[in-house]
């Protein structure tokens, strides 16, 4: 059963307003779906990895809210384009909220700047900044006045992060796209913003190092580890009523182990 935290609250104007999220089946993604599923969004999850997003949508629909799961390829145009269209059929029409949350990131190998291998730097480029500009590109014609888009960055962009180049450049490209695309659906009453999370505890974290949980903890301003659930406020926060006239910034939520 999905946790606690999750309790749909009393948000009736909410129903009526459908969230996309790619990279949603498991991780931050899989969060963010719980997360908007409790505030009485209908949910769009999206991932290549199929059967993960099926299970999301699951427990989606297990805290009543309405769930849609498809495969997507965010580096591809013909994918992302189709994901757009279903998701708007599956949302009467339109898109409000489009989270960018698809990216590499466990699998990518920590390697000095002058060994790593093209290929590599490639894929990560085209997943983690390729991937949101041509998902946003896609769900465009779908994204009412008052929309809003949501990319993930990371707080690493901000500190560096040794041996781990094209990821760190993805997640800064992440922060020039925002502010660009900021800019120009602006024109359309639509923001564009980014959450940059501090090293967080998901699935593909643990499997970065071993005693995951106290990596950080001495550096930052709040003591413990950040959880998925720690980065679904600021996201809720971008899509609701209080940020209609925030644009363009990069949201840290490291908890204080950085002041910018």
């Amino acid at each position: 059963m999905p946790d606690k935290e999750y309790a749909v609250e009393g948000t009736d104007a909410l129903t009526n307003r459908t969230v996309l999220i790619t990279g949603a089946a498991g991780g931050l993604g899989r969060a963010f779906a719980l997360g908007f599923a409790g505030r009485g969004y209908r949910v769009a999850v999206a991932d290549i990895n199929l059967e993960g997003a099926e299970q999301t949508a699951k427990l989606v629909r297990e805290l009543g809210a309405e769930a849609a799961a498809f495969a997507a390829d965010v580096t591809s145009v013909e994918s992302t384009e189709n994901l757009a269209k279903s998701c708007a059929d599956f949302g009467n029409g339109s898109i409000d909220v489009v989270l960018n949350n698809a990216a590499v990131y466990a699998t990518v190998t920590r390697t000095p700047f002058e060994d790593i291998d093209p290929a590599e730097w490639d894929l990560v480029m085209n997943v983690n900044l390729k991937g949101p500009w041509l998902m946003t590109r896609a769900a465009s014609p779908y994204l009412p006045e008052g929309g809003r888009v949501i990319n993930l960055s990371s707080a690493t962009i901000f500190s560096g992060s040794e041996q781990w180049l094209h990821y760190v450049a993805s997640k800064g490209g992440v922060v020039a796209l925002t502010r660009v695309m900021a800019k120009e659906l602006g024109r359309r009453g639509i923001t564009v913003n980014a959450i940059a999370p501090g090293f967080t505890l998901t699935e593909a974290s643990y499997g970065l190092m071993e005693n995951a949980e106290n990596y950080g903890v001495d550096r930052g301003a709040i003591k413990r580890a950040s959880q998925p659930e720690d980065i679904v406020g600021a996201a809720l926060f971008l899509a609701g009523p209080g940020s209609s006239y925030y644009t363009g910034q990069t949201m840290v939520v490291d908890g204080g182990r950085q002041f910018i």
